[in-house]
């Protein structure tokens, strides 16, 4: 594969924006009615939500009446006296979209597998007949496809969802967007089958909820990518957080490229709730046309920097968050050389909307509040990369649903930045890559691997579709408190490079990271 062809490949990424809208179930639960949905979608018309792109109006779970003898679903005429296709067709006319809600088994989440209007309903055994009723019939545009009734009847997520999956692509509507809701990272097979896919277990409205999702997502960042995106749940904001929570909040959903549905009353919603929501900034962040994810450039105990690429894959801009985990101030110093940039760099803040000044040099000092967060648009000249982190690499067999012992993020305090990649290799599919290793102008490279092992192991490296190169008896003395650096020499392409870690056959050594250095 040619230089040219990475670039294009990169540049040509799928732009399918992460959606935005509102959802019932953060505030009204299995409390909907057709009045509730009504006034939502009123309302996001009304405070300006959907003229700054919030689109989507949701319906969760408590909508059904069972499953008829005849196998097709009953709606809740009580609670929707004049029926689906009419609510949609009121949200359509708002200039809205609208989504509904399904389980991938037989019962949905809401029903404890016990209520009878929720026992039955799901997709299972129904996948054809449900999507030609909810996306020809009812006319709706998204569909959250949860798991309590998969869970219970003890299905295989990844052929179950594929199903549906296929059912949605076959039912004849196009562009309908597919949101899986696993409760964790279900594995790379989801990026084929789903527009969108649950990280995490439900959140709620509390700083440790909020605090320890964003933790769980902080190493999946090269999961999201080509029109596709991690979820970690729905926002919270506008509801009982703290302003500086909030902040963070929306900071980090926006980097990460991260679904937005937001969950609050949007009728009764608070002012400074109503304009962070509406920060045309962090929007901008957020549906950012690469799509990407955004790595942990730099930490500080609690406080994380995450960068990633805005407008153009190695342009000059880079969004920048940094995120104060603790419950205390934190002044930190931000190495703009691990930000990617050399030379001066012009900081915009996207909470104030202006160019902080002056232009920053080598480094740039900034103090984050307690539970808060920092937002930026940082631009100047891109330099050539030197570290790469294991923990923000694409692990190919990663997954957190079956008790599989695959490549995973751990953590030591050794390690760089206290996060090294583990249980790598004895298997062709357990191999970690890093897929957008750049290079200004190409060359010969030395190619270092920062790794720990309390026994003498190998791995083999592989740079784009060069012959792998194997090193043998790497050993520190620990897997996880003494590393030991191992070199290799090879040709970097101009622009975009991958480069491959694996051991097909027995386990590799804990990987930290990987340096770089042109000969």
């Amino acid at each position: 594969m040619t230089a040219v062809v990475l670039t294009a490949c990169q540049s040509m990424r799928a732009f399918n924006p992460p959606t935005l809208g509102w959802s019932s179930w953060n505030t009204f639960a299995l409390n909907i009615n057709e009045d509730v949905i009504k006034s939502q979608a009123d309302a996001m018309v009304a405070t300006g939500l959907s003229a700054a792109g919030y689109k989507y109006i949701n319906i969760d779970d408590g909508y059904w009446d069972g499953r008829g003898s005849d196998g097709k679903l009953r709606l809740n005429t009580k609670l929707f006296p004049n029926g689906m296709r009419s609510l949609v067709d009121y949200i359509h006319s708002k200039g809205l979209k609208a989504g509904i809600y399904s389980d991938a088994g037989d019962n949905t989440c809401g029903s404890g597998n016990r209520h009878a209007w929720g026992l039955g309903v799901g997709f299972a055994g129904h996948e054809e007949e449900d999507c030609h009723l909810y996306f020809i019939d009812w006319d709706f545009d998204f569909i959250k496809v949860d798991y309590c009734g998969g869970a219970h009847m003890g299905l295989d997520e990844r052929e179950q969802y594929t199903k549906i999956s296929n059912a949605i692509k076959n039912c004849g509507k196009k562009g309908v967007v597919f949101n899986v809701c696993r409760w964790a990272y279900p594995g790379t097979w989801i990026s084929d089958v789903a527009d969108s896919w649950r990280t995490t277990g439900d959140i709620n409205c509390s700083w440790g909820s909020l605090r320890a999702i964003i933790r769980e997502n902080l190493y999946l960042q090269a999961f999201t990518g080509n029109g596709h995106y991690n979820d970690p749940d729905m926002l919270e904001i506008g509801r009982t957080l703290s302003h500086d929570e909030e902040n963070t909040h929306m900071a980090y959903w926006c980097i990460t490229s991260a679904p937005m549905l937001i969950g609050c009353d949007v009728a009764k919603i608070p002012q400074y709730s109503l304009d962070l929501l509406k920060n045309r900034d962090l929007l901008a962040m957020n549906q950012d046309r690469l799509g990407l994810g955004a790595p942990v450039v730099q930490r500080f105990g609690d406080v994380y920097v995450m960068a990633k690429d805005m407008k153009q894959l190695h342009g000059p801009q880079r969004a920048v968050v940094v995120t104060n985990l603790s419950d205390e101030a934190q002044s930190v110093a931000l190495d703009l050389a691990k930000l990617d940039f050399k030379g001066r760099v012009k900081f915009y803040d996207c909470f104030l909307h202006k160019v902080v000044e002056p232009a920053a040099v080598g480094t740039y000092n900034v103090t984050v509040p307690a539970h808060g967060s920092l937002a930026f648009f940082a631009t100047g000249v891109r330099g050539e990369r030197q570290c790469y982190q294991a923990e923000e690499a694409w692990l190919k067999s990663y997954q957190e649903i079956k008790n599989l012992q695959t490549a995973n993020h751990q953590h030591a305090m050794g390690a760089d930045q206290g996060v090294f990649v583990g249980f790598l290799g004895n298997n062709p599919d357990n191999y970690l890559e890093w897929r957008d290793v750049y290079s200004q102008a190409g060359g010969e490279y030395t190619i270092s691997f920062r790794c720990a092992s309390g026994e003498p192991r190998a791995m083999t490296v592989q740079v784009n579709d060069e012959q792998p190169q194997e090193l043998r008896d790497i050993e520190s003395g620990s897997f996880f408190a003494s590393w030991k650096t191992v070199t290799v020499k090879a040709r970097l392409h101009k622009g975009y490079n991958r480069v491959r870690l694996s051991n097909p056959t027995a386990w590799a050594p804990n990987v930290d990271c990987m340096m770089l250095w042109k000969n």
